[in-house]
């Protein structure tokens, strides 16, 4: 009974697992420019967030670029779920034996317990931004193979649909392994339109700015987020984002509960 009640004073709000700990990530945009860029003789990389939510006990996002002719690391496996999306460039990449050249704007998921691997074949930097993230419920193979396993998005596959205030791209909404509904689309908001008043929901939320600046509200205070910056907003956290650039403004949007 001591042991319980004292695992439980010390590990909240953290959440601990192992030997390590992850304190709840603050709703708030973590700003391209302030990462730390970490350069090695193939690629160099930049730590964009990390910590628990209320969907994951686990999740981590960083940007990596993969120099000419080279490889990030060896085809693996891990117990994570990846996803991955590209800023710039192109990135060949396998899952399960499976290769696809992926471009700017375009995505893939992998699946738990999936060997993978990334190449940069071109003669021009690929930078692409990686998020890996563990659920706080058991992960649910069986749910996400059902759904369709792991997958490879382009963005030339997706149609753009217009509307009044822009635009919507919609890439997936289906559960997977780590989540029982993770949604995706890419929004392209007219200048000086707001997408919608300051609201909430349930399912946390990352948009990631792609090509203009904009204004993303969180919490009664608006905020400028700059092209490949990461406004993370926690469940039920009052969120808005408007474009205030010149032009319009398309932004990533994504979901997961």
């Amino acid at each position: 009974m001591k042991l319980s009640l004292f695992l439980t004073f010390f590990c909240y709000p953290i959440f601990c697992v192992g030997q390590e700990t992850f304190k709840p990530i603050e709703a708030k945009i973590y700003h391209w420019a302030d990462a730390a860029v970490n350069k090695k003789e193939n690629m160099e990389q930049r730590s964009l967030l990390e910590g628990s939510s209320v969907a994951f006990k686990h999740i981590k996002i960083h940007a990596t670029t993969v120099y000419p002719h080279q490889t990030p690391h060896q085809s693996h496996r891990h117990d994570e779920e990846e996803m991955i999306i590209i800023k710039e460039g192109e990135l060949t990449v396998t899952i399960e034996g499976k290769t696809q050249t992926l471009g700017a704007g375009s995505v893939a998921l992998m699946m738990s317990g999936e060997e993978h691997g990334f190449e940069n074949k071109s003669n021009s930097n690929v930078t692409y931004y990686v998020m890996r993230y563990d659920s706080r419920e058991p992960k649910n193979l069986e749910r996400g193979n059902q759904a369709g396993g792991s997958f490879m998005i382009n963005w030339k596959d997706i149609p753009f649909q217009a509307h009044d205030k822009g635009g919507i791209r919609k890439f997936f909404d289906k559960p997977t392994a780590m989540s029982r509904r993770f949604e995706m689309h890419v929004t392209t908001l007219k200048e000086g339109m707001e997408s919608h008043p300051p609201h909430t929901h349930k399912a946390a939320e990352i948009l990631l700015p792609i090509d203009n600046i904009a204004e993303e509200h969180i919490a009664g205070n608006w905020i400028m987020a700059d092209i490949g910056d990461i406004i993370f907003l926690e469940s039920n956290v009052p969120h808005a984002i408007r474009n205030i650039g010149k032009g319009t403004v398309t932004y990533f949007a994504f979901q997961f509960e």
